[in-house]
């Protein structure tokens, strides 16, 4: 099976699992990290010129992480940071759990410790939020909610891709406010259907995350409507070594909207942990 990953930038290396699952790793493209990191952006299985399983029941978490670490040894280095968004930090939070010695940092980027009910519950609230503030002057996001739970197993790549793209503006505090630039990003997002037929257990890695020990930068957009500050501080809470930092003005992509702000809070983490050199 194949699995592709891109590499940009110099420095210290940092590999970087995108979310989903099923989005094309290019939305994740970070250029304000690859002027200080190797960033290695993970292609996930199932999604671009990456192999496809034989059994699309198995895009799991737990296979993701195993086809993570066959990057992670392909690259020969004795411990690499790694920084997992939304679905690539369930992933992230796995692999540190199964390879700890394999990491010299981790950064949980817009991701939760658990999908339980109460954390789609609040999801689902928070874009019927979102929708009351914003169908005055937008009307088309009266779909949204409705976009939001649409049962993408049953979709196929184009579907799936016209849901996301439907959705973006949601991800972004500023959509509107900044159309002109973000609209490129929109237009290029890409989502295929298989990876969303995975059946592995429901997520939640709670009562394990004390055993996480390596440095940890958990990050959140105050704004982000899925995966914002209420999960960012159980995983806070719940890492022994854990650091936080919620930036504001962003939501569920603040490394497009706002990459100065989110890069430096990456950069300052990785030099206070003598991952990246220059002043703490």
């Amino acid at each position: 099976m194949e699995q592709r990953y891109h590499v940009a930038g110099s420095g210290p290396v940092c590999v970087a699992h995108s979310g989903g699952p099923g989005i094309g790793w290019d939305y994740l493209r970070m250029p304000d990290l690859e002027r200080s990191l190797t960033m290695v952006y993970i292609e996930p299985v199932g999604t671009g010129d990456s192999g496809r399983l034989p059994d699309p029941h198995d895009y799991t978490v737990a296979t993701y992480t195993r086809f993570l670490h066959g990057v992670v040894e392909h690259l020969g280095l004795p411990k690499v940071t790694l920084l997992g968004h939304s679905h690539g930090g369930f992933v992230a939070q796995r692999y540190a759990l199964d390879h700890p010695g394999r990491l010299a940092a981790l950064v949980l980027y817009d991701t939760s410790p658990v999908t339980d009910e109460p954390f789609w519950s609040a999801a689902v609230a928070a874009m019927e939020q979102f929708v009351k503030d914003h169908v005055g002057d937008h009307p088309e996001v009266a779909g949204y909610v409705d976009a939001l739970t649409t049962p993408l197993d049953r979709l196929d790549d184009e579907g799936t891709t016209a849901v996301l793209r439907t959705m973006m503006p949601a991800y972004l505090f500023d959509y509107w406010g900044r159309e002109e630039e973000f609209a490129p990003a929109r237009r290029s997002l890409r989502m295929y259907a298989a990876p969303n037929r995975g059946q592995g257990p429901p997520f939640d890695v709670r009562a394990l995350l004390p055993a996480i020990t390596v440095p940890a930068l958990v990050l959140a957009g105050r704004q982000d409507f899925i995966c914002g500050p209420r999960w960012a501080r159980l995983l806070h809470e719940s890492l022994p070594a854990a650091e936080l930092s919620i930036l504001e003005h962003t939501g569920h992509l603040a490394h497009i909207e706002r990459p100065g702000q989110f890069s430096a809070s990456v950069l300052a983490f990785l030099r206070a942990h003598s991952v990246l050199g220059g002043p703490a």
